[in-house]
């Protein structure tokens, strides 16, 4: 029975927060579905960015997102569940960072050409010590963000989606000195909405 157990494979990191993704992104499609025909209710925004972390220095990486966009009142207000994946070195490279975000967001969209946005997420963190002597630890925080950007039309069906966000964070403990840092940071990305 031991052998059994020995043979299961744990859980990857990550696996729980694709769960929490895929889970939410079915509720959204479902509310959709069933909301009142709209011309185009809903946008799948692929999308890739530059972002830079509040204590990383001048570092900057880059970030890949998915979201679903679904509007609640045409042409004024659309909602947005989202999932990002991105990496930084922090503490001149002692620390590698990996970090899987969640987003949930309300989007204000009065011209239908200029947006701004705010919401809260979920962020699940990894951090790696370069030091074999220091664990590396992961952890869940939530956060807030605030942000904006444009749509361009460039078919039809398709715009050019060009936006930005801060993300605020509470201080994270760090095992090296200091002992606290701010994990928050700024995005800038690009990305299509395929509206369907």
């Amino acid at each position: 029975m031991n052998r059994q157990l020995e043979s299961r494979t744990p859980m990857q990191p990550g696996t729980s927060a694709l769960a929490l993704l895929v889970v939410s992104l079915v509720v959204l499609a479902i509310a959709i579905a069933i909301a009142p025909a709209r011309s185009h209710a809903a946008e799948l925004v692929p999308s890739y960015g530059l972002t830079r972390s509040v204590d990383g220095g001048d570092q900057v990486k880059g970030m890949f997102g998915l979201a679903l966009r679904g509007n609640l009142i045409p042409n004024v207000l659309q909602s947005e569940i989202g999932a990002g994946y991105r990496t930084e070195d922090m503490s001149n490279g002692a620390i590698h960072v990996r970090q899987w975000p969640i987003t949930a967001s309300l989007l204000l969209t009065p011209m239908n050409v200029v947006y701004a946005d705010a919401g809260v997420g979920w962020y699940h963190t990894t951090y790696d010590y370069e030091s074999d002597l220091i664990g590396d630890e992961t952890v869940q925080k939530f956060g807030v963000h605030l942000g904006g950007g444009i749509k361009v039309p460039v078919a039809p069906r398709v715009a050019l989606d060009l936006g930005g966000r801060y993300v605020k964070l509470q201080d994270q403990e760090s095992k090296l000195i200091p002992e606290k840092f701010d994990p928050s940071f700024w995005t800038l990305s690009m990305g299509l909405a395929l509206k369907f």
